[in-house]
């Protein structure tokens, strides 16, 4: 059953096809071939991370389309061909290549994420330094589509900064991981939302979890107290008609689905 949430927002988890989830999330006897239906049957969005690793053939994408309902949202992490290797040189082709795919969509397609690495002073002296990379690729962008931004320094992030992404409508990328800034402490000092929508990644600390465990089907660390503090923040967001997409990882607390489910049940309350 999908969740009773505000239509504006909209909650899910980076990938579907998680083996550790049969059990706590699908049945047992599910195939992995049924594992998107199953999962859209809960949740109306999700991130795809396959997408990072590797531009998905069309007949995929199609697939994936036909599998969901109407109203449902993929967001997709864009290659990291353009992000990591080629840090937005020299990429139109693989960029072409990916947008084509992914608009057989339709209207399914949400936004697109150019998910960065943490960037030190060896890769670029200074922010302004990437800046010029990333200004003449944002401004090349097709308008038809949107792109969200996620940047892991945490020095990088500061009103410069998202006027940038806002003068050209793109999304700024809130992310809940072990070395950023909370949600709140950022809201005091800036205008978070630079587009027309606004993108959150519950990530975590991957490091610790993977320590912790090998699989990944339970909660491991109690995140209520961060989560609303989140929650509280978001629903001002939410509040303003915003589209929100709220994605956890299994390695934000040790569970995607069971994260995603106790933000839900902790919206009202927050």
């Amino acid at each position: 059953m999908i969740m009773a949430l505000p239509d504006n927002l909209y909650l899910g988890t980076v990938s579907w096809s998680k083996s550790d989830w049969v059990g706590p999330f699908y049945p047992a006897n599910l195939k992995p071939a049924q594992f998107l239906e199953t999962y859209a049957s809960t949740f109306r969005t999700v991130e795809i991370d396959s997408t990072f690793y590797r531009i998905p053939p069309r007949s995929m994408v199609s697939g994936w389309r036909d599998r969901t309902p109407d109203g449902f949202v993929f967001a997709a992490k864009i290659p990291r061909v353009i992000t990591h290797q080629k840090v937005l040189s020299d990429c139109q082709k693989e960029l072409s290549s990916f947008l084509q795919v992914m608009e057989t969509l339709g209207d399914k397609l949400g936004p697109l994420l150019l998910q960065f690495p943490y960037f030190n002073k060896n890769a670029f002296a200074s922010r302004e330094q990437f800046d010029k990379l990333l200004r003449p690729f944002l401004d090349g962008l097709p308008k038809e589509f949107r792109f969200s931004v996620e940047i892991r320094n945490k020095n990088w992030i500061s009103w410069d900064f998202l006027e940038l992404l806002r003068d050209r409508s793109v999304g700024f990328t809130l992310l809940a991981q072990a070395w950023m800034p909370r949600i709140d402490t950022l809201a005091k000092a800036l205008d978070l939302v630079t587009g027309d929508f606004c993108y959150i990644r519950f990530m975590g600390d991957r490091q610790e979890l993977e320590s912790q465990t090998e699989k990944f089907d339970k909660l491991l660390d109690d995140k209520t107290n961060e989560m609303m503090i989140w929650a509280s923040e978001l629903k001002k967001i939410v509040a303003k008609g915003t589209k929100t997409y709220t994605f956890f990882s299994n390695y934000y607390a040790g569970y995607g689905p069971g994260s995603a489910k106790l933000f839900a049940d902790l919206w009202d309350k927050a």
